[in-house]
Order: structure tokens, then sequence, then C-alpha cells
């Protein structure tokens, strides 16, 4: 699992530069894939910025553990919405 402790620091997550092939393959620096956690098979969704930014690259396993994490806490905000509005009743 990847480190957290210094996520908000850009000199940690930048891996420096990557050249696009002329097939459209990206070769993933090194310390990114194992920083990431990142191997040979892992399917990433590739995500555009709407205006073009750039892209996104995410394990999907990562993203369904973020989906399942935020479903969660929904629910845990749906049921203290409920019991609140039966206390109010």
């Amino acid at each position: 699992m990847p480190n957290t402790d210094d996520v908000s620091t850009l000199e940690n997550n930048f891996f420096g530069a990557a050249t696009v092939g002329e097939r459209g393959q990206v070769v993933i620096p090194a310390e990114a894939r194992k920083k990431m956690d990142i191997e040979p098979g892992d399917k990433l969704l590739v995500i555009g910025h709407p205006t073009g930014l750039g892209i996104l690259l995410c394990k999907i396993d990562k993203v369904r553990d973020l989906f399942a994490l935020l479903s969660e806490r929904l629910k845990t905000l749906e049921n203290a919405v409920e019991s609140t509005e039966t206390n109010n009743e």
C-alpha cells in the first residue's frame, strides 16, 4: 500500500517525465510503480482532465476501495440524518 505520510508534497510525488512512444505507450517510472504498488498486469483507469491539461492514471482496485469507503461514509451520514429526523418528529 502506498505511503500516505507525504501526500501533500510535490517533491515526494513527482517522478520525472515520460515519453509517448510510436505506438502510444508510456513507461511509468520505476520509482512511481514501486511507490504506488503498480505491477505488471495491473489495470489502470485513464482519466482525462476536462480542459485537456493532462491525464490521470488510477489503479482500478484503489478506485474500488475509494468507492467502498465513500459508500460506507455516505451510509453513516444517511443514518445520522434519519436519526435526527426521527428525533425531531
